[in-house]
């Protein structure tokens, strides 16, 4: 954009006082109704529609006299944010409403419809697409009064290792179960990802076909033509060695990238360059208002007025970001910056100093309104912010900067700007990110995606220069792919803060480049680059100090791990399942969560056994905390699943120790050559004074089980047990918590760590009545989310993570509150 439209908050353009006020009073109620839809997913518990319509009633009193009373700028306020939340409260429960009824989950049901995504292969020979339903073909259930059903669904389809589906609309046989997914205090959710997406029922197919008897209308037309199209790329592109890289930078097509593509991205910072968004349409933007200017510029004076001739500017850059845009895929993250296109090519074409911060104001309203879903996603915030700190620094500056000066400034202030962003988000800010971003942004923007779009245009007219252009393409990405190898292979320092620490940083390197005082500059300056040494200095792992003894069993499905704390001592029970490549409990779970409680260090590490529900992620864990031990009743087994050249300590479940001396621990492993699930090290758990005791078996089975009975009877308490829990051997298992381990222990609370609707069925209907039997009460982690485990007021405080859920969680009639252990 020309300089004039970054003016400060000058208003030349406006004429009169009572515009003036006009569009003052305007944007004020833009910024009111975004507050008010961001505000909605805030809540606890949606406003149910009655009172959603009765939160509209401000905005009719304006036509009544009353309305005189106050100012103007009050009621701007007032309407905006009651219509911001009504409008999102009316969005959310209508995606809410949209319910598989619980009677059909797990049963065969027939859907007709189309695939509107892209299909991506998964894991274990599988197909992973979006469907579009059309007609459901059940006749003995009907959804619930006010309710409808699914329209969209997220499914695998295993076995199928061509990861070609039999059409595109299609007749399946399909199994579902409603949206669910690990519930912790931090960390990726996947319910929260479903319901930004719209997918309300999850599953699998048993088998497809074509079905030519669905009605394709034009969102299937679109998704029929988009799918063409990314195979059309496909085969013009196949014999390029970047080929993942072409299709996701030209068409959005992310499905053909690696892990090792991932990992690459994640450690510079560089995910966004293969997300078709704000750079990539800007891009597009440009490229079409120069081409179209210069040709509009060629016609005689008197035949176009400059009028006409931005006009047709303007017509011309948004034809040529819409098209870009479908063929992008119209994603999320493309409509958005659709959006923002629009509007700043608005102001351009009006030719009015406008301030920046309007013209935000209005793209913000205007992505709220046509999406009010947008704030439930990562990138929303990141986008808006990046814009917010470039306007912060480079709006009103009285001088310009050259282009690699500005590229320099841009790239500093919006590093450090979205920083502590992306750190409540729960994404790191690598530093490897600043160098990165240097000088792949430029190079992407001035010669990859010109390519990548000068590519596509001559294959599609003449399809025979493929042996000419697929060479040029694989030159230009492979620089850019081994510049990025190279920077995501240098040892990086690791600059950890806390979220106010950097914001406080990011709001500094932003007055340092914004306030033109010399001395200011300086000792800003050198206030950063201490914080950065002190920050990257190698230190002593240190754990913050808790007052009391707290256990914490983390969801993590089918699977389990646990943690327990005194003082700033650290244990962890387990790590969660894993399966390489595909998912990781350290990774999604585990990290987030103990990075957000402040915990640098493990003490011990205990793995009940090397099964892979129990000790994946090992490697990730020792890399980023620093981990005294592994107590372990497989070591060598553990062992074995670590990286060659880890120099850890592992040793055999056996002893007692005290941890912080606040809880007692005791190891116990059976005796004898057992291996598995009968090798697991059992670890006891009692709170000195409060008369508590954890119990975590792992997955001991009924024949070990009284071993550890006779066992633990030897052990005399100082205190009275006043409450014991235990965590259920085996996930619940019919094959363990026999009568003679329920009984003996009688325990006050069990807890299952199991799987939402898991294949094996775990707890077992016989398991959990014989806890029922001693009195003992039941969660389940699949049910409650994760569990935090305090005494206070010499009573057990157990917190469930479901009751902080946000209202599209734990909602009324959705999974888990209507999760029930057998």
């Amino acid at each position: 954009m020309s300089g004039s439209f970054f003016n400060g908050l000058s208003l030349s353009g406006w004429r009169g006082p009572l515009a003036l006020s006009t569009v003052l009073f305007s944007i004020l109620g833009i910024f009111a109704f975004s507050c008010g839809v961001i505000l909605l997913y805030r809540l606890a518990v949606l406003p149910a529609s009655v009172w959603l319509t009765l939160a509209s009633l401000p905005a009719l009193l304006w036509f009544l006299p009353i309305r005189r009373r106050l100012p103007v700028p009050v009621w701007s306020i007032t309407i905006g944010l009651a219509f911001g939340m009504v409008w999102a409260g009316l969005w959310a429960h209508e995606r809410l409403e949209q319910r598989l009824p619980a009677g059909l989950e797990g049963n065969k049901v027939q859907v007709s419809g189309y695939v509107c995504d892209l299909p991506v292969l998964g894991s274990f020979s599988s197909i992973r697409f979006s469907f579009c339903v059309t007609r459901w073909q059940v006749n003995s259930l009907t959804p619930e009064a006010g309710r409808s059903w699914p329209k969209k669904l997220r499914l695998a389809w295993y076995g199928q290792p061509d990861g070609v589906l039999p059409g595109h609309r299609l007749k399946l046989e399909v199994v579902l179960k409603r949206p669910h997914g690990t519930l912790n205090a931090a960390g990726f959710r996947y319910e929260d990802w479903l319901f930004r997406k719209g997918y309300r029922a999850t599953g699998s197919v048993r088998s497809a076909l074509p079905d030519l008897a669905v009605f394709c209308g034009l969102a299937c037309q679109y998704h029929r033509i988009h799918a063409r199209l990314a195979q059309w790329v496909d085969e013009q592109f196949a014999d390029a060695r970047h080929h993942p890289l072409i299709a996701s930078l030209l068409i959005g097509n992310r499905g053909h990238l690696t892990s090792a593509h991932w990992d690459v991205l994640k450690a510079t910072g560089t995910i966004h360059l293969v997300a078709i968004s704000g750079l990539h349409l800007g891009l597009v933007a440009l490229g079409a208002g120069f081409i179209a200017r210069r040709l509009m510029l060629a016609v005689p004076l008197y035949r176009m007025s400059e009028h006409s001739i931005r006009l047709s500017v303007f017509i011309v850059v948004l034809v040529c970001c819409l098209f870009y845009a479908l063929a992008a895929g119209f994603t999320v993250p493309t409509r958005r910056a659709l959006i923002m296109v629009a509007v700043g090519s608005w102001v351009l074409l009006k030719a009015r100093q406008v301030p920046a911060w309007h013209s935000l104001a209005v793209a913000l309203g205007l992505v709220l309104l046509l999406d009010p879903f947008a704030p439930l996603d990562q990138g929303f915030w990141l986008s808006f912010g990046a814009v917010c700190v470039l306007i912060c620094v480079f709006a009103g500056r009285l001088g310009g900067t050259g282009w690699l000066t500005g590229l320099f400034l841009a790239q500093g202030v919006v590093f450090a700007g979205l920083w502590p962003i992306l750190e409540l988000v729960g994404q790191g800010q690598p530093v490897a990110g600043l160098l990165a971003n240097i000088f792949a942004i430029p190079w992407v923007s001035l010669v990859v995606m010109p390519a990548l779009i000068m590519s596509g245009l001559l294959l599609a007219l003449f399809p025979e220069l493929s042996g000419l252009v697929v060479p040029v393409l694989d030159v230009v990405l492979g620089w850019f792919w081994s510049f990025l190898g190279w920077v995501a292979g240098m040892s990086w320092p690791d600059l950890d803060g806390t979220p106010a620490e950097l914001t406080v940083l990011a709001l500094l390197v932003v007055l340092i480049v914004t306030v033109p005082v010399r001395g200011f500059r300086v000792a800003g300056s050198v206030i950063v680059m201490a914080w950065a040494v002190a920050a990257g200095l190698p230190g002593e792992a240190e754990n913050p100090q808790i007052v009391k003894p707290e256990v914490r069993v983390w969801d993590v499905g089918q699977g389990l791990s646990a943690l327990l704390r005194a003082g700033d001592k650290v244990l962890l029970y387990d790590t969660g399942p894993e399966v390489k490549g595909v998912f990781s409990s350290a990774e999604s779970v585990l990290l987030p969560n103990l990075q957000a409680l402040g915990i640098n260090r493990i003490d011990t590490l205990v793995v009940s056994h090397a099964d892979s529900d129990h000790s994946g992620g090992l490697d990730l864990l020792l890399k980023e905390f620093d981990v005294g031990r592994i107590v372990t009743g497989e070591p060598e087994a553990i062992r074995q699943k670590l990286e060659p050249g880890s120099k850890v300590s592992i040793q055999n479940c056996a002893g007692e120790e005290v941890l912080a001396g606040a809880l007692f621990l005791s190891f116990w492993q059976a005796k004898g050559d057992f291996e598995g699930n009968d090798a697991s090290c059992v670890l006891t758990a009692w709170q000195a004074g409060a008369g508590v005791e954890w119990i975590f078996p792992g997955d001991i089975s009924a024949s070990i089980e009284p071993l550890y009975l006779r066992n633990s009877q030897g052990r005399a308490r100082s205190n009275r047990l006043r409450e014991r829990v235990v965590v259920a051997p085996h996930h619940g298992s019919k094959t363990s918590s026999s009568e003679a381990w329920v009984n003996g222990l009688n325990p006050e609370w069990v807890i299952y760590t199991a799987g939402y609707r898991h294949r094996y069925g775990h707890p077992h209907k016989n398991v959990t009545a014989r806890y029922r039997g001693v009195g003992a009460e039941s969660l389940n982690t699949a049910c409650s989310g994760g569990l935090v485990m305090k005494v206070a007021d010499g009573t057990l405080k157990i917190r469930e993570t479901r009751l902080n859920a946000p209202f599209w969680i734990s909602g009324p009639g959705l999974a888990r509150e209507q999760c029930k252990i057998p």
